[in-house]
């Protein structure tokens, strides 16, 4: 069977890997073009067309796949299934009808739960306590096609947006072979997704890393993960802008103004009131200072209790 494999980034590196592993046969990598990227905006290969290239998979990028240019690609290299995982691009029906599998789909989430952008981010943000994969069977939609086999995991209770990315890819990327191994015989029935429970959320943006005081403790500590590499939870300070990674909720021991330190010190760590409860901040980045833990930073600088945070 002729495979292609469409994807970009981290997240579909286990799911190509495990196809070569397993012995398939992948014709091809289709990726987003090289993008600048680093201080000095050199171009720089996504993930996937790094794996492809050292397992020696011929790579083809295109801007717009659904381009003529895109579409010629895909009939010359005559595949019996495509394989998207995080592509970035919706594919055309002209392009869904050549594979006469179709194309399965890894998505992360248990659909129909969180279609679109950043499911997993969405996930931690909205609090959930499990999360999962999804393959899925390719449609003109936005996540809207017949579900194949799914997957669940737990979240951890500090566990950040990008540890969970790489350990639903590897997730993912069994998942995938379990699909493989029963769907092309016909083992495998495909089951249409229940469109009332479906959920969608918007694209993240540098915005939403901007935190409001005034939310209860467990809220931010989720947004704090949830934004955690990117775009990052922040507030702003007398020192500037303070980047926190990693947080957690605790309760209140005394009420303060949301945003106020309450507690600041190398064996105490530094905790900030909220709405409900209190933030300890366990890992930040201030201005001109690496990313560290709270604790580390206080041992050489000082946040004054007192100081407001916004």
């Amino acid at each position: 069977m002729r495979i292609v494999f469409m994807g970009t980034p981290e997240f579909a590196v286990p799911p190509l890997r495990a196809l070569l592993d397993a012995g398939y046969a992948v014709v091809g990598a289709i990726t987003q073009p090289d993008r600048p990227a680093g201080r000095g905006h050199k171009l720089m290969a996504c993930p996937v067309k790094c794996l492809a290239q050292e397992r020696g998979v011929p790579v083809y990028q295109f801007e717009r796949i659904k381009a003529p240019e895109g579409v010629a690609c895909l009939r010359e290299l005559k595949p019996d299934l495509v394989v998207t995982a995080a592509f970035g691009q919706i594919l055309s029906q002209e392009l869904l009808d050549i594979p006469r599998f179709g194309t399965v789909n890894v998505h992360a989430s248990l659909l129909p739960a969180y279609r679109g952008s950043a499911p997993i981010n969405w996930c931690i943000l909205n609090g959930e306590k499990t999360a999962g994969v999804t393959t899925m069977l390719t449609d003109a939609g936005m996540d809207t096609g017949d579900m194949l086999l799914r997957a669940e995991t737990q979240i951890g209770p500090l566990e950040t947006a990008g540890e969970l990315t790489a350990r639903l890819s590897e997730l993912g990327a069994q998942l995938l072979i379990d699909t493989l191994k029963r769907y092309p015989e016909g083992d495998l029935k495909p089951t249409p997704q229940d469109s009332a429970l479906a959920s969608y959320q918007p694209m993240l943006t540098r915005e939403m890393g901007r935190i409001d005081w005034t939310r209860g403790a467990e809220e931010i500590a989720c947004q704090v993960r949830g934004l955690n590499p990117w775009p990052c939870a922040y507030a702003d300070g007398e020192m500037g802008r303070l980047k926190i990674y990693l947080a957690r909720a605790c309760a209140a021991r005394h009420p303060a103004e949301p945003g106020t330190v309450v507690v600041s010190g190398a064996k105490e760590g530094l905790f900030v009131a909220c709405g409900d409860g209190w933030l300890e901040v366990l890992e930040m980045q201030a201005p001109n200072a690496r990313r560290m833990t709270a604790r580390a930073y206080l041992q050489g600088k000082k946040i004054e209790v007192g100081t407001r945070l916004e």
